[in-house]
């Protein structure tokens, strides 16, 4: 629909070309799309919240840890909605899940900083997503989240 805007508009041609590019490149993970997991395949994961209370929920590989939490009713707050703009999303992993996830992007990193109560195996949880080998782990919900939009804000799953 973009490129159809552009060449209506008179757009270069290597900006059409650009955006096309930069379009199919686009990781759907960081966008929050939930399309591409495997909804056959599921693994019980436990979610500890901040008084100690544990919460069972299963979780479907290929879904981000975000969705599952949203879709399980665990009380993790996601306020970009996957969009890599904020840190309401903060877990801690137990050391051996954190280790083999793939490195965070800069972009992670960056939001991280922000976050309240950062560990060594703290993640974004909408940049976790969900493999069969996470199957019984424990994911920890931080004391407090820093919203940065608005105080008390919190978005409602799709």
């Amino acid at each position: 629909r973009r490129e159809r805007m552009l060449a209506r508009k008179g757009a270069r041609p290597a900006l059409r070309l650009a955006h096309r590019a930069l379009s199919r490149r686009t990781r759907p993970a960081l966008h929050g799309h939930d399309d591409a997991h495997d909804a056959s395949k599921s693994v019980t994961v436990y979610w500890k919240d901040k008084s100690g209370k544990v919460q069972e929920t299963p979780a479907a590989v290929g879904l981000n840890l975000l969705r599952v939490a949203h879709r399980g009713g665990v009380d993790l707050e996601g306020a970009c909605e996957c969009s890599v703009a904020c840190s309401t999303c903060h877990i801690i992993l137990e050391d051996e899940v954190f280790s083999r996830l793939p490195e965070a992007s800069e972009d992670e990193e960056d939001m991280l900083d922000q976050a309240f109560g950062l560990t060594p195996t703290s993640r974004l949880g909408c940049q976790v997503v969900v493999t069969e080998d996470m199957d019984g782990m424990t994911i920890v919900l931080p004391a407090a989240t820093r919203n940065f939009y608005v105080d008390g804000h919190v978005p409602k799953p799709h």
